[in-house]
This record gives C-alpha cells, structure tokens and sequence, in this order.
C-alpha cells in the first residue's frame, strides 16, 4: 500500500505548487493542463514500484503516460496561446468563489481525482499473472479507442476553431456532427476501458470507482455543465439549434431541425 500513498504524497505537493503558480500567473486554466500531466508520473510510480508482472506494468504504464502526456501538452498549448485571458470556466468560479484559499481546494480536488482514477492502474499493477487475459485484451482496446477518439475531436475543434474567426460559429464537423461533446465522451471512454482492464486482477471491483467519478465530473461538474452555459451565452441561438439536433455526449445520428 506504499505505492498509493506515494502517489497521493506526489499529488498533494505537485497541485499544491500549481495553485501557487496559478495564483502568481493570475491564471488558474493551468489546472487543465497539469490534471492531465499529473498522470503519467503516478503511472511511472505503479508501473516500476508494484510487484504485478513486467509486461503488463509496461503496457499499462506506456497507454497512461501517452493519453496523459498528449492532452497534457494539448491543453498546455492552448493555454499558453491564450494567456493571460483565463479560460471563461475559472472566470465564472472567480465570482462564485470570493475566497483564494477556495481554488487551493480545488486544485487538491483535482489532484484527489487524478489519485481515485489511477486506482485501476494501481490494482492491474499489482496483478502477478504472467499472462494477458481476455478482459485486459478487451479493456486496453477500449481504452486505445477512447484515445484516438478523443484525439481526433480535439484536433477537428482546434481546425475549426482556426478557421472559423466567428463568436456564434458552432463546430458541426466530423465528431462534433453527432455529439456536442465527443472529446468528453471518448476521455470517458478511456476509463470504462481501464475499468474492465482492472477486472482481470484482485479486487479489481473496485476500479469502478474511477469510471464513475469521471462520468460524474463530466456530466454534472465542470465538463459539459460550464462548457454548455459559457457556449449559450456566447453563441446564443446558434448553439441552442445546435442542442436541439445534437446529441450532448454519446455520438448519436443528428436529429432534423
């Protein structure tokens, strides 16, 4: 059980640090981008310190690094192309949220999310048998869909978005044509995938926890909550067409307006 607790030690101090960066930059949007960096070094820590078999700590270690280090570096990008405007979602929080010592919360929070979702890993770190199984074959599979998908929605609203100068131009294209969140609902993905990688090892019931917390956050937190709100409000009756005929977050055929 040392291998988790390091984690969080880890965490604790590494979001800690990023407040006080945030707070000195006057920017908290770099909590998107350190939340998604976060992962790959707690990866590094089960994939070398647990006691499962090698190949599968390598397999499972390189698919955590590679998501985390790709929308890391992604978010990364388009923060630092828009600073110091601040992301629209921490603006909002900045009025509900009159306190500074508030957003330290909430970057602990975030770190304490990255600990609960990396849990699966932790249990398939641990797993001794010398073997791939069914579900893991399965589960990783899910997960690499979860990766491209996510991948490929991030890059068709950043080409948009490059092309399309307009407040009220709403992005119908590719992914973005059947779900108005197809970036959240393959990251989604990623972890109902991990989670049934997790069932091959002991306990791994217990990675349902990580599936679930992400589904929460995305569905009633800060995912699709703000983001719906900021795009009314910008786009206004372009975006509410847009809701009338799009799925919200599982890829489905556009309804006829």
């Amino acid at each position: 059980m040392t291998q988790p607790l390091t984690a969080a030690a880890l965490l604790a101090v590494v979001f800690s640090l990023g407040w006080w960066w945030a707070k000195r930059l006057d920017n908290y949007s770099i909590v998107d981008a350190l939340w998604a960096l976060s992962f790959a070094p707690i990866a590094a820590i089960y994939a070398t310190l647990c006691d499962g078999w090698l190949p599968r700590r390598i397999v499972i270690g390189a698919l955590i690094a590679v998501w985390g280090l790709r929308l890391g570096i992604h978010l990364a990008t388009r923060i630092a192309q828009h600073h110091p405007q601040e992301d629209p979602r921490y603006q909002i929080l900045r009025e509900k949220w009159t306190n500074p010592w508030a957003f330290l919360v909430f970057f602990l929070a975030q770190g304490l999310l990255a600990w609960l979702l990396t849990l699966p890993v932790y249990l398939i770190c641990n797993d001794a048998t010398d073997s791939l199984q069914w579900l893991e074959v399965v589960g990783f599979a899910v997960w690499s869909i979860g990766l491209i998908g996510e991948s490929i929605a991030d890059h068709q609203l950043k080409k948009f978005a490059r092309n399309h100068k307009s407040d009220n131009a709403v992005c119908r294209q590719g992914l973005w044509r059947y779900s108005r969140h197809p970036n959240y609902f393959f990251q989604s993905l990623l972890w109902w995938g991990l989670f049934l990688a997790a069932l091959a090892a002991p306990y791994g019931w217990l990675a349902i926890l990580a599936p679930l917390a992400m589904l929460y956050t995305l569905l009633r937190v800060t995912g699709i909550p703000l983001t719906e709100k900021l795009s009314l409000k910008k786009r206004g009756d372009a975006y509410r067409h847009y809701q009338e005929t799009t799925s919200a977050f599982v890829p489905l055929p556009p309804k006829s307006s």
